[in-house]
């Protein structure tokens, strides 16, 4: 019943390729199992709930909520199948554990191009692809939407923006389940793994840093998300007391996390972050002797790449595409373009008082994480342009490939196999159920 990665390539499994592996779960055990649609996309592609057990109390797993980060769906099919294979693991939890298969998949959708032309066939739990995938095959198929279409950050009630209808499904069945814990499946591009968490968890951080070094994936101490959590040690972060329920982004957007928002139901959301690539800088205790100095280094970085990118697309950058099919690439490419002076303005404020005084760039791993911050930003935006655009320019497409090369070879970047990706997410998931459930 094991799922098979996407064709030409793609280690890890298409949208459509989860829904056939949960009808097929559904239909060999529905004694274990149901499927079910808890809404649909805009559009119109279902929202899949798979549910596994029948306990009382309740888990939610969601995964795809960000449309470049495939390995959650891969992520949810294996932990379903060991469900499969020993019930037992059920009735041990007492709980009924529901798995949203993918949350964005109209934008998933849009970036399973991912890794084309670099074949590595592999199953969401095989060991190693026959070819390990390249940086460059990942960007030519990059897609991750504007700020205002993550369905996970609804806008707020005085936003005049419509909540999108996945968010206002998730919303729902937040409200229908009333989890006791709520996982948010996510994998960055480059870097290191780190665990977020609404409320502190006794146990949780050690277990969390055991299942990373046993598999073999560096901590991320200070990572660029999460700057306003508190640093409970290293690889954990922590909603501090008193956090506002708002949420601002670079983009100025404003938005209220759906894992805040299932607070009101004594859940707790755990947000569990799985690297594509590793990077082993990024948790080197180390201490920077300048740290303003690397502030300024990666802000310099972003800030030039940015311009350099507008210098080589000129009035292209302004220009919508002819296809509308194109427009989402354009519109979050666009987007990024526009954010490096108020990542920077974030950067050179942060305050850590309160926050575990755990100051950026203060370390070498923490100047790491910076640095690749610097680079992404600037390269996803050059990425979807790309695929913006009618007839891209030679030197846009030469950027893309230069400045994924310069990623790797800067940051010695070491493909993680989607097999230890997915034993990151699950064994995480089932030391923290156990803890919070009691069990």
């Amino acid at each position: 019943m094991r799922v098979k990665g996407a064709g030409r390539g793609n280690p890890y499994p298409t949208v459509d390729e989860v829904a056939r592996g949960a009808r097929a779960m559904a239909r060999a055990r529905p004694d274990v199992v149901r499927l079910r649609a808890v809404g649909a996309s805009r559009a119109g592609r279902p929202l899949w709930l798979l549910s596994a057990g029948r306990g009382d109390r309740h888990v939610l797993t969601v995964a795809g909520a960000h449309a470049n980060e495939p390995v959650g769906g891969a992520s949810s099919l294996s932990l379903a199948e060991d469900f499969l294979g020993d019930p037992r693991l059920l009735e041990e939890l007492g709980c009924t554990w529901h798995f949203l298969l993918c949350l964005d998949p109209d934008g998933t959708t849009l970036g399973e191009r991912r890794f084309v032309g670099h074949p590595a066939s592999a199953s969401a739990s095989a060991s190693t692809p026959t070819r390990t995938p390249t940086l460059d095959g990942y960007y030519r198929g990059f897609y991750r939407p504007a700020f205002i279409s993550q369905p996970e950050f609804p806008p707020v009630e005085s936003d005049p923006h419509d909540s999108m209808p996945e968010s206002r499904a998730l919303i729902r069945l937040i409200d229908e389940l009333r989890p006791v814990v709520q996982f948010s499946l996510h994998g960055v591009e480059v870097g290191g793994s780190f665990l977020q968490l609404t409320c502190p968890v006794p146990g949780a951080p050690r277990a969390f840093r055991s299942v990373a070094a046993e598999l073999g994936i560096p901590l991320e101490y200070r990572p660029f998300d999460g700057m306003g959590w508190f640093v409970d040690s290293p690889g954990v972060l922590v909603l501090p007391d008193g956090s506002p329920a708002e949420e601002r982004d670079p983009s100025g957007y404003v938005s209220q996390s759906t894992w805040m928002y299932a607070m009101r139901h004594g859940t707790v959301s755990a947000v569990v972050e799985a690297p594509l690539w590793s990077v082993a800088a990024v948790s080197d205790p180390s201490p920077v002797a300048r740290p303003q100095l690397e502030i300024s280094r990666a802000a310099e970085i972003l800030l030039s790449r940015a311009k350099q990118l507008e210098k080589v697309l000129g009035e292209l950058a302004d220009r919508p595409p002819g296809d509308e099919r194109r427009l989402p690439f354009h519109t979050a490419a666009r987007e990024l373009m526009d954010i490096g002076p108020g990542v920077v303005d974030t950067w050179n404020n942060h305050d850590a008082h309160g926050l575990g005084d755990a100051e950026l760039a203060t370390t070498v791993g923490n100047s790491a994480s910076l640095g690749i911050a610097a680079r992404r930003i600037p390269l996803r935006a050059a990425a979807m342009m790309r695929s913006a655009l009618d007839e891209p320019p030679e030197a846009l497409d030469l950027l893309v490939r230069e400045w994924s090369r310069e990623l790797r070879a800067t940051f010695d970047t070491r493909w993680v196999p989607v097999h230890r990706q997915t034993a990151l997410h699950t064994r995480t998931m089932l030391h923290l159920a156990r803890q919070l459930l009691g069990t």
